[in-house]
């Protein structure tokens, strides 16, 4: 074991502290970011800040090798906290694309009627789409959509007054 090379007045080069301290450094990182390569990298990145920092001959510092642990640590957090924001993003799911001819095969009002209801919010879309298209009840549509049988009726009748508007007026 490397004895320690800190101390109230230990003078000392950055070089020095790299050799002496980077691989106990890195087995610390490893063990809070749980991967050799991001560990060495959040090292790399400590050793760096403290170069720029304090230069080569660490001026200015008491004790280099507390420095450079904390900034592991801290490092090491970072990287946590960034992996935790990925992981906790969910992507908005892609809505398929409809078929080319589709738009050939429809007549115009029903274009019409597909863009009125595309305008709609989306419950009012969903109760509508349960009720007529895929002809469920009002207490089916109530139980896929966990709403009491009066919000699916409710909904019902201010989606088909909007959509009757809509379609009255398209602009």
């Amino acid at each position: 074991m490397v004895e320690p090379v800190s101390g109230p007045r230990a003078a000392f080069e950055i070089d020095e502290l790299y050799h002496h301290r980077r691989l106990e450094l890195v087995r610390l990182a490893v063990l809070l970011v749980d991967d050799v390569p991001t560990a060495e990298d959040v090292v790399q990145d400590a050793f760096a800040a403290l170069y720029r920092r304090h230069g080569a001959r660490l001026t200015g510092l008491d004790d280099p090798e507390a420095y450079v642990r904390r900034s592991v640590v801290n490092g090491a957090r970072s990287v946590l906290r960034r992996r935790r924001t990925v992981r906790a993003y969910v992507p908005p799911r892609p809505r398929p694309a409809p078929p080319p001819e589709e738009h050939v095969l429809l007549k115009e009002e029903h274009q019409e009627v597909l863009r009125a209801l595309g305008r709609l919010t989306t419950r009012q879309r969903e109760v509508l789409v349960l009720r007529y298209w895929s002809n469920l009840s009002e207490a089916q549509i109530a139980e896929t959509l966990g709403l009491s049988r009066g919000a699916v009726k409710s909904t019902a009748s201010r989606a088909l007054a909007a959509l009757a508007r809509r379609l009255e007026d398209p602009a």
